[in-house]
């Protein structure tokens, strides 16, 4: 219970930030990590092949996708969550729609409308039938 948390820990760096009082009507993409404070209405997501971490803010809104490793929201997000490594949804928080994630933190006050998806590490392997020669 107390202690260090097991699992990979989200970067402590926050190298970009969207500003209170600024609206951004596009995507984002971005590496290392996030700081929403103000208004994106577009996708939110992380360069390929990084994890990357991204923060919602208690004043900021997103209205598109996330898909980010490490996701934490204490604000508004209307659109689907995709967080491949971690989820954190503190008291403040409010998602409509869909939520993916493979650890999950949940604080009392957090709102989800929509469904929980747990992601398990384990790929899918296809097999395939030997021939006979």
């Amino acid at each position: 219970m107390f202690g260090v948390k097991k699992g990979k820990t989200p970067p402590n760096s926050i190298d970009s930030l969207i500003g209170a009082g600024t609206r951004i009507d596009g995507n984002v993409t971005f590496s290392g990590g996030l700081r929403v404070d103000g208004e994106v209405h577009g996708n939110i997501s992380s360069e390929s092949g990084e994890q990357g971490t991204v923060v919602i803010s208690e004043k900021a809104s997103v209205e598109g996708s996330i898909s980010v490793g490490h996701v934490v929201i204490n604000g508004t997000v209307i659109g689907p969550v995709f967080a491949g490594e971690s989820l954190e949804l503190l008291p403040a928080a409010r998602v409509t729609g869909d939520v993916e994630y493979h650890q999950i933190e949940m604080q009392q006050g957090a709102v989800i409308q929509g469904r929980l998806v747990h992601q398990t590490s384990v790929k899918a392997v296809e097999l395939k039938l030997a021939t006979s020669n």
